[in-house]
């Protein structure tokens, strides 16, 4: 298929089959539920409504990994709503990271120090090339860290295995999708997204 795949349903607002609501036992808000929607390839690309999950989902354009324990039904329809849906087709993204820069290191990081794993302010943080610049380390979203001035001082001028300290995960660089949308509705999302999540 071509095209975004918010596209690939149109509107949705005339695809929801007739007399489809919500059952009597479940929350009327669950249409607009945040759903979040995965790549074929389980990579985190958007997050989306309910309604929209289900009308991908009966249109054979995604499938459900997860549902959310609510359900609609009609005459002949029975439907759990779902928390994560899969696109069945791969969509190619276009390459969206934000700007390198300090701010954005730390919010990659949630101003936690990725040596000892202790949270603080950004003014409390400086930032760690993993790899020293004075080594051949390039200031880049793989070699740079959130790092305490504790650790920073404790690891100087070595590599971390050098200095027997361990990153509490692999640098990488901050995506649009998984950075401003999802994060954002991560605080009221089902915990069943957690693990598709990168951070």
């Amino acid at each position: 298929m071509s095209g975004n795949w918010h596209n690939s349903a149109g509107n949705g607002r005339h695809l929801m089959p007739p007399m489809l609501a919500m059952h009597q036992d479940g929350d009327g808000h669950a249409l607009h539920a945040p759903v979040l929607v995965l790549n074929a390839s389980y990579e985190p690309i958007n997050v989306c409504a309910a309604r929209r999950a289900i009308v991908l989902v009966l249109k054979g354009v995604a499938m459900t990994e997860e549902e959310n324990g609510h359900f609609l039904h009609a005459a002949r329809l029975a439907l759990r709503v779902p928390s994560v849906i899969r696109l069945l087709e791969y969509r190619r993204i276009p390459h969206q990271t934000r700007a390198l820069s300090r701010k954005n290191i730390l919010l990659r990081d949630r101003n936690t120090c990725q040596y000892c794993a202790e949270v603080l302010p950004s003014g409390e943080l400086t930032l760690d090339h993993v790899v020293p610049r004075s080594r051949g380390g390039a200031s880049t979203w793989e070699n740079l860290v959130a790092c305490c001035h504790s650790c920073n001082r404790q690891k100087g001028n070595q590599l971390p295995a050098e200095a027997d300290m361990r990153l509490m995960r692999e640098p990488r660089a901050f995506n649009l999708h998984t950075s401003r949308h999802i994060m954002r509705l991560m605080g009221r999302s089902d915990d069943k997204w957690r693990k598709y999540l990168f951070y």
